[in-house]
């Protein structure tokens, strides 16, 4: 085990489980941040969450192999491994773990994981089997670290839905606990994938939220059929960027089930692909 002034770094699939064992039998509580690295500011306010609600935070960094596609960013995801290490220890973090693919999965796995609701909408509709990968990894993870709590940022709430199913299903002793959107002060989501932005592209990124808030603003108002709300959306998009509106899509939440008529709790969801990065905002109404 390594040590950088407190927090402990962690690389072995072994050691991180002792750990977490041996805390676990003196009554701590683990609050557990699972990110695939080149932290954020959103990743941060996750620690810091978690922080506050339990004794120990414990924080993966893991680019998981299993939930990119044939076609997708895997090798060019970036990572900043040492500059990980100074935020992760700076937003208070005990425990990094930091293994390797070849540590997570020494061999071919033997049980496959399915996930069959809430995957066929958002991103997920294009992006066959990448749910599968996330339940794999955070299945594993979740009984290596066995954490009170997992945090998970609400940008990608599509995720977010599938592990509550996950938890629900399989019955973990772990509480989801979402976490709001971290914007940057022009309302851009904080993501990894910013920074492939072009300067045009960076300026026309806010619209993205832009779009979301005047949606909000006719919800506010009394509207509350989903096509119109789309529209509205869609529109701003049109008119503000050049990117390729990829969706514009309102469900019920967490279900991601079509609705006929805006009630109970519902999510407008967007993405938008700009040259070399496909980016995604969303918003939740509660009526």
């Amino acid at each position: 085990m390594n040590t950088a002034a407190g927090m402990k770094v962690v690389t072995t699939r072994k050691e991180i489980q002792a750990i977490a064992t041996k805390l676990k039998k003196e009554g701590k509580s683990i609050g557990f941040v699972p990110t695939m690295g080149f932290l954020h500011e959103g990743h941060l306010a996750l620690a810091e969450r978690a922080r506050k609600e339990n004794d120990f935070v414990f924080m993966s960094i893991f680019v998981n192999p299993l939930q990119f596609g044939p076609n997708e960013d895997f090798e060019r995801y970036p990572r900043d491994a040492e500059g990980d290490r100074k935020k992760a220890e700076t937003a208070g973090v005990d425990v990094l773990f930091i293994p390797t693919s070849e540590e997570m999965y020494p061999h071919p796995l033997s049980v496959q994981m399915k996930v069959t609701k809430r995957t066929d909408v958002l991103c997920g509709r294009k992006r066959p089997g990448h749910f599968d990968g996330v339940a794999a990894v955070l299945t594993k993870l979740f009984h290596l670290i066995q954490p009170d709590r997992a945090y998970f940022g609400l940008k990608d709430a599509q995720q977010v839905a599938v592990v509550e199913g996950l938890v629900r299903d399989y019955d973990f002793p772990v509480e989801i606990v979402p976490v709001g959107i971290v914007r940057e002060k022009d309302g851009l989501a904080k993501s990894s994938r910013n920074v492939y932005l072009s300067e045009a592209e960076r300026k026309e990124a806010p619209e993205l939220y832009k779009s979301l808030q005047i949606a909000n603003k006719a919800v506010e108002e009394g509207e509350r059929n989903p096509e119109k709300i789309i529209s509205i959306a869609k529109q701003h998009l049109k008119t503000h960027t050049n990117g390729k509106i990829d969706y514009v899509e309102l469900y019920s939440y967490p279900e991601l089930q079509p609705v006929a008529e805006l009630r109970g709790r519902s999510i407008l969801a967007i993405a938008v692909q700009f040259e070399k990065a496909r980016l995604i905002d969303n918003i939740i109404f509660e009526i």
